[in-house]
């Protein structure tokens, strides 16, 4: 009977220690004529009796030895201990089933043919989805197993040397493991049960690891450092080499699918995901740092925190970025590094040379040049890995500090790449030389050899053609040969219908049902502002700029998305004020030839002083349009794109980090965006208004032939008047001036209201109903 019980202490049952449940299996199995039950090659084939052998691996949800009912030597005491015993080694068989299902690996061999036969345990285990998380827990149970086993051992050599009461002596052996195998039977339970796998499965171990049993709390803390090796695995194969090693899906960074793809508000706006999907799609690089991979909220264990899970995933991306450049960096470093490679920069006679700029010699792919992550930082990644992976219990404030001090290396070498070998500061000089009018000589040649096309309604076949003319004359007269970001910018005139429609960078061009297309649409796609106005085509001039890897990281389609709509704002303002100073100048050459005719011709000498006297109200006009739309561009190019240009350099320059400097750019645009009023509706729809009455201004000016058409004029008069006054109440209300996104405004505001004009005429205007303003205007 010694035996008999301790080969039920490891699983095995048998007359004296008998299962309950292979005893009904038994007698469910199909009997023969003379009632001998068959062998499993005689048993028939149907499902209902395939469907009964199944249930020899399902969970049982109590134990089910027993001590054989018919022995009547056994007295009720001794078969209460006995059967608590026997708990015991029911749950070290379920445990042991449930370790060898998942550690079993002879289904690479024929023996998985057999199973698949047999209908056994371990084949139908196979058709369930694998699960390397469920394989570490199962090793982990294996441990503790072992250790019972040993103990199972111990006490039958105890017994055989020195005979004393069997019972006692099995319960004191084995007395501590009553408080171990059932907890790891219910958390095995519920992991079959449930299907629990990657962070599901830490989440439930990290849960049962806090409790007030030392010997359970270390038995389960052992699992989970079991389960923690394999996500330590793909944490290292993830941050030391931007490999994602989850064949099963069970790591908390997953591969996004199509469908998975979250839409940019881009793309929500301008309908570009398709366009987007394409461009992603020709750039592999491109795609996995945008859109392929994310955190799987599902599989991420709830003791890390998002952010920390965020820097899991951005050093991965870092490093496959570092570890991958693209063939056209690497010839382009290549040619550069040949290039400099017969001399030094020189100070005084001083080689100068950055010291992170370490050069490797990659004589297998042709590449020389600097190295992008150096081993030593890779091993120091892998180092700070193993540290957590060695140590036998997790410690949130030690993972999270060294996720902190990995992605402190992946940012600043990114920030390298960047700054260092892609010249972001160069890039961006251009983007401001060009998209924000940096360059104001260029434009002003490219609006003046313009001017007489843009006099005319654009051509819808040959607009961008007839554009691109005057374009390259601007570029001989202003260009120097020395400026190498030229030839990447491109001018783009998108499809016209009965009016141009703005389109952006990287941008198909189509058609809206709405064709007015101007400051109010352009802003209407990011901001707040209402319904389009109609324009004269020209306004929906674009520029491209061809970015190279790895700068599109940071100059995504939505940056430069970003960069056109400050563009094509500034753009406008300059051309208004062109067409101003040359209708003053219309103006002056009437002025000059009466004066003229009236010292040749005195006797119609007063006719051309009437003349003279009728146009004063129309030159007041045009002088206070130019003072406001001069004011206006002086304040956005100096007080804001400057001003956020020298702190946007400074931000850089003081930094090391890729995060860092991608938010200093996002600052950037958003201040630049924010501070001219881009995103303000009602601002945006009452400078679009001014900006077309200053174009009809100028119409009237152009068409005049002696006569001056006073009703018009008295009309443009009063509209500009109306809207002049709005824009200051609005500028000037403690919403805006008194607000931090716009620190310049009330040097703006008091540059324009220097001798209190706009704010006498803008009280007047609140002020009760006033009789009709003639032509002349307040000086």
């Amino acid at each position: 009977m010694l035996h008999e019980l301790l080969l039920a202490l490891v699983g095995c049952t048998g007359d004296v220690f008998v299962d309950k449940a292979s005893e009904a299996r038994l007698a469910a199995q199909p009997r023969g004529r003379a009632g001998v039950r068959l062998r499993d090659s005689e048993a028939p084939e149907d499902d209902e009796v395939e469907e009964d052998n199944g249930d020899e691996n399902e969970i049982v949800e109590e134990c089910t030895f027993r001590v054989a009912p018919d022995l009547t030597f056994i007295s009720s005491s001794e078969r209460e201990v006995l059967e608590r015993l026997l708990r015991l080694g029911f749950y070290y068989r379920e445990l042991d089933r449930f370790t060898l299902h998942l550690r079993n690996l002879s289904w690479i061999g024929p023996f998985y043919v057999d199973a698949l036969k047999n209908g056994s345990s371990i084949s139908r285990s196979l058709t369930r989805k694998p699960s390397i998380y469920q394989r570490s827990l199962a090793n982990g149970i294996a441990e503790v197993l072992a250790i019972y086993r040993s103990a199972v051992l111990k006490v039958e050599q105890n017994i055989l040397s020195d005979p004393v009461p069997v019972i006692a002596i099995v319960t004191k052996g084995l007395n501590q493991f009553d408080l171990i195998l059932q907890p790891l039977y219910s958390i095995m339970s519920k992991v079959e049960r449930q299907q629990l796998r990657g962070g599901q499965l830490l989440n439930l171990l990290h849960a049962k690891s806090h409790c007030g049993v030392p010997e359970l709390q270390t038995c389960i803390q052992r699992l989970l450092w079991h389960a923690h090796q394999v996500m330590y695995s793909q944490l290292q194969a993830w941050m030391v080499y931007g490999l994602l090693q989850d064949q099963h899906e069970e790591f908390f960074i997953n591969r996004c699918q199509d469908g998975d793809v979250e839409r940019s508000p881009f793309d929500l706006v301008h309908g570009g995901d398709k366009a987007r999907k394409t461009q992603l799609a020709e750039d592999p690089q491109l795609a996995d740092w945008h859109i392929e991979f994310s955190v799987c909220m599902d599989m991420l264990p709830d003791y890390i925190q998002i952010q920390t899970a965020e820097s899991i995933l951005f050093v991965g991306k870092a490093v496959r970025v570092l570890r991958n450049p693209s063939a056209s960096f690497k010839s382009q470093v290549a040619g550069s590094h040949q290039s400099e490679s017969g001399f030094l920069d020189r100070k005084d006679g001083v080689a100068f040379s950055l010291p992170f700029m370490k050069e490797s010699v990659l004589s297998s792919s042709g590449y020389q040049g600097p190295q992008l992550l150096p081993q030593e930082q890779a091993d120091k990644i892998a180092a700070l890995l193993k540290g957590l992976k060695e140590k036998p219990l997790f410690h949130r404030m030690s993972f999270e500090h060294a996720v902190d001090e990995i992605r402190t290396i992946a940012a600043t070498h990114l920030w390298q790449l960047m700054v260092v070998h892609s010249d972001l500061l160069g890039h961006l000089k251009a983007l401001k030389d060009y998209f924000l009018l940096a360059k104001g000589d260029f434009f002003q040649c490219f609006l003046e050899e313009s001017r007489s096309l843009m006099r005319l309604p654009p051509r819808p076949s040959t607009a961008e053609a007839d554009l691109k003319i005057p374009f390259q004359q601007a570029a001989i007269k202003t260009i120097g040969d020395d400026d190498k970001y030229f030839s990447r910018v491109s001018l783009r005139m998108p499809t016209i219908g009965n009016a141009a429609v703005s389109n952006l960078p990287g941008e198909s061009t189509r058609q809206r049902p709405s064709a007015d297309v101007n400051l109010g649409t352009t802003i209407n796609s990011y901001g707040d502002a209402g319904s389009g106005y109609s324009n004269d085509g020209w306004d929906s001039i674009a520029l491209d700029y061809s970015i190279n890897w790895p700068l599109q990281l940071l100059f995504t389609k939505e940056v430069l998305a970003k960069y056109s709509r400050v563009f094509q704002y500034v753009l406008r303002l300059k051309r208004i004020q062109l067409e101003l100073e040359k209708s003053w100048a219309e103006a002056m050459q009437h002025d000059r030839a009466d004066a003229i005719e009236a010292r040749k011709e005195p006797v119609s000498g007063s006719t051309a002083k009437q003349r003279r006297q009728q146009r004063m109200p129309m030159w007041r006009v045009r002088q206070h349009m130019a003072y406001l739309i001069t004011n206006l561009q002086f304040y956005i190019q100096v007080d804001v794109i400057e001003s956020q240009w020298n702190l946007l350099q400074e931000r850089i320059q003081g930094s090391k980090d890729f995060t860092e400097l991608a938010r200093f750019h996002q600052e950037y645009l958003s201040a630049l965006i924010s501070q001219s009023f881009l995103d303000i509706g009602s601002v945006s729809r009452i400078l679009d208004s001014i900006i077309k009455l200053c174009l009809q201004l100028g119409r009237v000016i152009e068409q005049q032939d002696g006569t001056l058409n006073t009703l018009e004029l008295d009309r443009i008069t009063e509209e500009f008047n109306k809207k002049s006054n709005s824009l200051y109440t609005i500028l000037r209300s403690s919403k805006l001036a008194g607000s931090q996104r716009a620190p310049f405004l009330r040097q703006f505001l008091l540059r324009l209201n220097y001798n209190s004009f706009f704010e006498v005429t803008a009280r007047g205007a609140l002020n009760v109903i006033r009789p009709r303003p003639t032509s002349v205007l307040l000086t």
